[in-house]
């Protein structure tokens, strides 16, 4: 039986979406994992809300979720319009992640890093061991770039519980990790956070943006100008998409009111 409560959660767009902020969020998370408990959880973005909303199967998977924060400041300012939530600020992935590894650290719970490239783990253990000196590192495995096979899943659930680690941070890409993340809750022993890009940010590999595109919601513009090709036909769309279902659910509403 679960004893790390849910945080509550509000509806955006048919996708259920916590109400938290990172003190909260990163209690929860390392309460979980020295508790050793199943707690599965997604920062999602304005992307990852958006591919829910035109994935049903992908939606009930968020929804399935213990946690989902709102990784970008346009889903919270969603929340906030919608439900008069109050947030001050996104629960953003990476810094989510880079709190709970310190908080981990100090309540000697150990980290296992699933995904990303042997390169990535590599630079993301020795900027945290950098900074904690004193974290846990229980075991790291690279991402395979392929679906596991029924035996390689099982060895990956079994590797995992029998690392010890009460926090597996996974960087596999939206949707992929919350997939995984929904398909192995009961099953793995820790709180495992699909937190994608942190990996990346964390080993240096990609720049963050500077604090006033982050706070006003501009960062998908900053990561265009670093990955123009593989990110323009996403952020054009998806954008456009957001701005339309937002506008329908603040008409809807009123109108009901």
């Amino acid at each position: 039986m679960t004893t790390v409560a849910r945080p509550e959660k509000v509806d955006v767009f048919g996708v259920g979406l916590s109400v938290t902020d990172y003190a909260d969020a990163t209690e929860r998370i390392v309460a979980a994992g020295k508790a050793h408990e199943s707690f599965g959880m997604s920062a999602l973005a304005t992307h990852g809300l958006m591919e829910a909303v035109h994935d049903e199967s992908f939606m009930e998977v968020v929804n399935g979720l213990d946690m989902v924060t709102c990784d970008g400041q346009p889903v919270r300012w969603a929340m906030n319009i919608l439900h008069k939530t109050g947030l001050t600020d996104r629960v953003y992935g990476p810094d989510l992640t880079w709190k709970v590894c310190g908080a981990a650290a100090d309540a000697g719970v150990g980290l296992y890093l699933f995904g990303s490239t042997p390169e990535t783990c590599d630079a993301f253990v020795a900027a945290i061991k950098k900074e904690w000196p004193h974290a846990i590192i229980s075991d790291v495995q690279p991402d395979r770039f392929r679906d596991a096979t029924p035996e390689e899943d099982a060895a990956d659930v079994e590797r995992m519980n029998a690392s010890g680690a009460g926090v597996v941070l996974v960087g596999r890409g939206c949707p992929r990790q919350e997939r995984w993340v929904g398909a192995h809750q009961g099953r793995v022993n820790a709180a495992m956070m699909a937190v994608g890009a942190a990996f990346d940010y964390h080993a240096g590999q990609l720049r963050k943006p500077p604090a006033l595109m982050q706070k006003y919601g501009f960062e998908w513009l900053w990561r265009l100008g670093l990955e123009p090709k593989r990110l323009f036909k996403r952020y054009a769309v998806t954008n456009s998409q957001y701005v339309l279902e937002l506008g329908k659910a603040v008409i809807a509403q009123r109108r009901s009111s």
